[in-house]
């Protein structure tokens, strides 16, 4: 037995919200309260203790929607989150300078809305190499931009038709200009050589600490099945050792179903989560279905990619599996397709006698006020993203106009009485939870920006109800409302020490806090 002692325990738990001490075996907590009430315990001589010193505990943070195949390739890519076009095109400039020829130079994070220049083409990647196949993704992972070689391996030409559900942009003569959207951009990435689960293992294992290292002791992941394939022997090998909740592919939904798995099962670091749907695309590259027109765009209304009937379809099958739906909806079509379909899998799973699934919509982004307090009436789980609210605001402002005040609506669903979970969509976004906190709270940038009271300030929310979507709400979503989210006893021991009590600080000041230590059942996993 393990006691931790003279600590400053914040647990999340409404019975019993402090504590000082907790008593740790098998990796679970078995005693929770003050210093003297867990010293008295029977056999504790027999244990080890560790003064905390006073020291700030939270549980463990988890981050509710990321890809972890995606963020862990990303760290070794070009930053192409540049202020200009010309210098993530430097940047790439270097990079094909560095390796040896045909090997495929990767890069990330480039956004047209912030480039004087807008979007840029295959013949200026041309520019800096034609030896090399040259692929960057846009930071919304729903366009991306390649040079001619790598338009050649994929044999994307003047002739290959728009795949349902993307584009390929194309120049004036209608040859493919670089740029591709949503679905096109798979057409491209069929040609990159792909990485093995073994090839994946280790980059997964550097990703873990990585994590550790921002207060993360969970995630829900939304990457394929390599990594899938990646974390199974991870966990077999008592290597895995923060808790993944693993979404499916829509395209893997057969093999899931004739596997029996369903949402919820799996072990204590890795559990099934729900089959993953795509309602529309994203907001930077206006393929967000939106109910009217983007501003100063008469005709554009983005992409709707499922409609309710088409999901309810989908449902139908996942909900007879045992398998929850998670639909990606960012527009306020996309948002009120999702929430007609999941209202009518409600009915059909109440007629054929079924548990009510954790349904949930992936961004919520922007919802029609009138169809916001639905998602409380047929129990659908909010999944969102803070740090998209301060990444995106002017975006927003620019092609949703005075729609905006009903976007990245936090505080409206948490008024609403709606579940809800937190999370970073990394590598779109950085999956350090206190940045995800900061923008909850102050709806503001690092810098300060727009102003001291935040973009649309009427959606804020308090310290305690953000640090419930990296929590609690983030347990219930994924299945593991009965072992994480809070610190008591019969929960996992996965916890942080902080640096400084965030609640003693200014909202402003949140983004300086870091975990001095990480413990994942009751282990120390990781130290500043």
């Amino acid at each position: 037995m393990k006691l931790f002692t003279n600590g400053r325990i914040r647990t999340m738990n409404a019975q019993q919200p402090f504590a000082s001490a907790m008593a740790i075996a098998n990796g679970r907590i078995i005693a929770i309260g003050s210093d003297d009430e867990i010293r008295s315990l029977s056999g504790w001589m027999n244990s080890t203790e560790e003064n905390l010193g006073g020291a700030v505990v939270w549980p463990g943070l988890t981050d509710a929607h990321l890809h972890l195949d995606h963020y862990s390739r990303s760290l070794s890519y070009i930053n192409c989150e540049t202020d200009t076009r010309a210098e993530c095109i430097n940047r790439v400039a270097s990079q094909c300078q560095a390796v040896s020829a045909d090997i495929w130079v990767r890069g990330h994070g480039w956004n047209q809305n912030i480039w004087p220049e807008g979007f840029g083409n295959a013949s200026l990647l041309d520019e800096v190499s034609c030896e090399h196949p040259v692929y960057l993704t846009a930071k919304s992972l729903h366009a991306s931009w390649a040079n001619s070689k790598a338009l050649r391996l994929a044999g994307i030409t003047s002739q290959t038709p728009d795949p349902e559900g993307g584009q390929i942009g194309r120049d004036a003569n209608g040859n493919p200009n670089g740029i591709l959207f949503e679905n096109a951009m798979a057409l491209l990435e069929k040609a990159i050589p792909e990485l093995t689960p073994a090839d994946l293992q280790p980059l997964l294992v550097n990703t873990q600490e990585k994590l550790w290292s921002l207060g993360l002791t969970g995630v829900h992941d939304f990457d394929g099945i390599n990594c899938f394939s990646a974390l199974q022997a991870l966990d077999v090998a008592q290597k895995l050792r923060i808790r993944v909740v693993k979404s499916i592919p829509y395209k893997s939904l057969q093999q899931a179903s004739e596997l029996k798995l369903h949402s919820g099962f799996g072990s204590d670091f890795l559990r099934i989560g729900s089959i993953k749907l795509f309602a529309d695309g994203a907001l930077g590259p206006r393929t967000a279905a939106m109910l009217q027109p983007y501003e100063n765009e008469a005709e554009d209304r983005g992409m709707l990619l499922l409609d309710s009937e088409e999901i309810f379809e989908i449902g139908r099958q996942t909900t007879l599996s045992g398998l929850s739906l998670a639909t990606h909806a960012i527009g306020d079509l996309a948002n009120h397709e999702v929430i007609r379909g999941y209202a009518q899998l409600r009915a059909f799973e109440q007629q054929n006698h079924l548990s009510p699934a954790r349904h949930r919509i992936e961004h919520v982004q922007i919802i029609h006020p009138e169809d916001r307090s639905l998602l409380q009436q047929f129990g659908i789980i909010a999944s969102m993203q803070p740090l998209h609210a301060t990444s995106d605001m002017y975006i927003a402002d620019r092609h949703w106009g005075e729609r905006s005040r009903h976007a990245y609506a936090l505080n409206s669903i948490v008024e609403g009485g709606i579940s809800y979970a937190f999370g970073s969509d990394a590598p779109v976004e950085s999956p350090n939870p206190f940045l995800g906190i900061h923008a909850a709270v102050t709806r503001t940038r690092l810098d300060g920006s727009p102003d001291p009271n935040g973009w649309h300030p009427d959606q804020k929310i308090s310290l305690l109800e953000a640090l419930h979507g990296y929590t609690a709400g983030a347990a219930y979503a994924g299945h593991f409302e009965h072992d994480l989210g809070q610190l008591s006893v019969g929960y996992f021991a996965d916890f942080i020490v902080l640096n400084q009590d965030p609640f003693a600080l200014s909202p402003s000041e949140i983004v300086q806090l870091s975990p001095q230590s990480v413990a994942i059942a009751g282990d120390w996993v990781w130290r500043k």
